[in-house]
């Protein structure tokens, strides 16, 4: 068995398997085995923890979170990748399950209940750029039993993450990321970690769920359509982009109306209110929808 987190090794795996890279699958394999240890650090896992990863590729950290976990979920969408997990660099391990889906169309919940007797699992991953927002919402609004997430992703989303009102990176990602759990930067990681070499540098976030929202709201999907109506048209006021926003069924008079109520302008733009702020908002507008 090959242990990996250096390129030697992982080029030496690639060639014995004749594996091709696939763009579609976004697939960057890290080749440091200094930010491996970091990221374990980071995660926080333990020998009693069950660990979920998403995209373990040719098992590069997986062997790592095997070495200090009870027990290794690891979801692989690519199925040229299994042989590699299977019979070679996950071969010695006996307390890792390798799942070849795609992390959208499975039943988190089903895993968790076998694995981890419903307790709250650890996500460690590496995600592929193009999909990093659809898989985070995913876990968050299946209401998975999570205790933390700590994934390596593009440094712009893990600012656009934990950012705050009025600034650049402040989005809807922002908001549901924020509702939903406490996030940190723990690391940014160098483009030139990785095998291929991706375009732009990664940074480690850590997702610490909350035991309760923030904020409380009756309507939950009724906030995150305003939310998102709010972004969509950033340059807009909040007025007009609720009020414009196809399906959200929003009047533009209700919506001054409830930033009166707010002590807010009526010109104010989505960007400069705050996760309670909107919460606010919603129990606003909710009303005057069942009215």
């Amino acid at each position: 068995m090959a242990t990996l987190g250096n390129p030697t090794n992982t080029i030496a795996v690639l060639q014995k398997y004749k594996f091709h890279f696939q763009k579609k699958y976004g697939q960057n394999f890290l080749v440091d085995a200094n930010i491996l240890e970091k990221i374990i650090d980071a995660a926080g896992v333990k020998r009693a923890d069950c660990v979920l990863e998403i995209g373990p590729g040719i098992g590069t950290m997986t062997q790592y979170l095997c070495e200090y976990a009870r027990e290794v979920v690891a979801v692989e969408i690519d199925k040229k990748l299994i042989p590699i997990l299977e019979q070679d660099t996950l071969a010695a391990y006996d307390n890792v399950t390798i799942i070849n889906e795609d992390i959208l169309k499975l039943d988190i919940n089903a895993i968790v209940r076998e694995k981890n007797n419903g307790n709250a699992i650890k996500i460690v991953a590496n995600l592929p750029y193009y999909i990093t927002t659809p898989i985070i919402m995913g876990l968050f609004e299946s209401h998975v039993p999570l205790d933390s997430i700590t994934i390596m992703v593009q440094k712009e989303v893990a600012e656009r993450m934990q950012a705050g009102p009025g600034t650049k990176d402040y989005g809807a990602l922002s908001l549901a990321v924020q509702y939903y759990a406490k996030p940190q930067v723990m690391m940014t990681v160098s483009a030139g970690c990785f095998m291929p070499r991706p375009n732009v540098d990664s940074a480690v976030i850590k997702l610490m769920r909350h035991e309760m929202p923030p904020v409380m709201v009756s309507n939950e999907k009724f906030m995150f359509d305003i939310i998102r109506a709010a972004f969509n048209q950033r340059r807009k006021t909040l007025v007009n982009a609720l009020g414009n926003a196809a399906g959200l069924c929003v009047k533009k008079e209700d919506v001054t109306a409830a930033l009166e109520k707010m002590n807010l302008s009526s010109t104010i733009r989505g960007e400069a209110l705050t996760l309670d702020d909107f919460a606010i908002l919603t129990r606003l507008l909710d009303i005057d929808q069942i009215e």
